[in-house]
């Protein structure tokens, strides 16, 4: 079974399958995109229990365990549905233990390859969460740990409850937070960063241009960056991506990917879609060479000075543990 380091460097993020986002596939649709995803060659697969209640790692377990070893596997915790059934963020170690004993029966495999906190859990020192974790690793039911959406400060403490492989969060040319701490203290701690969202929840490909076409439940319609007040300053911020990747002839997709890409040697990115075409574009993005001018143009297109409102709401924000902007603290 390969390492994450290696894999490919795009990996697919299977959220959209089940969770957050729509329109959803049928479930059989959604069968035959992850074996044609396996056949165009991905070799990483990222879920969690929170997707869709435990019905993206069900998908996973029904779709394509019989191809266990063409994939690396990767699944999170700490963030599900309490007894009322509504989203909580738990991170006792009964809990964080009793949720993959749940992942590995839905996922149908015997082992995850990398299990992330989902959310660190700020009632529980990150280190017992981490320490449940190694338990598992121990058990021989975890092969590797990984974080999300935390600081540098906890990945540090984390580290040396227990080795960490991996740290996901958002990142992207309009979410720059990593860039504060994160992706430095990775490099330090030879942790691999992982992105998220790197197409900026499809804001990036160019082609969403009215977020009130999209379905009641996305959960871009709750997002400030895709609100009627902010969306169409942030339309016009394309422009300029548009003309570059046109000179290029790559997609805005592949542009912004490949961006990602370069900011580290060791970046992975794993953007979640639910069309072959697109997954085949994502996948090609990383063989994409971008030039230093090309680099420093994009960054004076999208950054943080010229992308409009705030990455989430104060809710939200409020609950993770990246660091902040200036302009992102109250």
């Amino acid at each position: 079974m390969k390492n994450l380091k290696d894999t490919r460097r795009i990996g697919l993020g299977c959220m959209n399958l089940s969770h957050a986002y729509g329109p959803r596939p049928s479930e059989a649709d959604a069968i035959t995109f992850l074996n044609e995803a396996l056949d165009l060659g991905y070799d990483h697969l990222d879920s969690a229990a929170l997707y869709g209640f435990g019905s993206n790692e069900s998908l996973l377990g029904k779709a394509v365990m019989h191809r266990r070893d063409e994939f690396y596997l990767a699944s999170k915790c700490g963030m599900f549905k309490d007894e009322t059934g509504q989203r909580s963020i738990d991170g006792h170690p009964d809990v964080i233990k009793q949720t993959c004993e749940d992942a590995l029966r839905r996922l149908n495999t015997e082992v995850i390859d990398l299990y992330y906190l989902h959310r660190w859990d700020k009632r529980i020192p990150i280190e017992e969460s981490v320490g449940a974790m190694a338990d598992l690793v121990q058990q021989g039911k975890v092969r590797h740990l990984g974080l999300s959406e935390v600081s540098a400060d906890t990945l540090g403490k984390a580290h040396r409850e227990h080795p960490i492989t991996a740290l996901q969060t958002e990142y992207s040319l309009w979410s720059r937070n990593p860039e504060i701490a994160v992706l430095r203290a990775c490099e330090e701690l030879d942790v691999t960063f992982v992105a998220f969202s790197p197409l900026a929840r499809g804001y990036l490909s160019g082609e969403l241009t009215d977020p009130n076409q999209l379905p009641e439940n996305d959960i871009r319609r709750k997002m400030p960056r895709f609100s009627e007040e902010h969306y169409p300053k942030n339309l016009t911020l394309l422009d300029p991506v548009k003309a570059i990747a046109a000179v290029l002839g790559i997609t805005p997709a592949q542009l912004t990917l490949a961006w990602v890409l370069n900011q580290t040697p060791t970046m992975v990115a794993i953007p979640g879609t639910t069309q072959l075409n697109h997954a085949r574009d994502n996948l090609a993005a990383a063989d994409i060479e971008l030039s230093d001018d090309v680099l420093d143009e994009l960054d004076r297109a999208i950054n943080l000075d010229t992308v409009s409102g705030p990455r989430y709401g104060k809710a939200t924000l409020a609950e993770i543990d990246t660091e902040l902007f200036d302009s992102e603290k109250d």
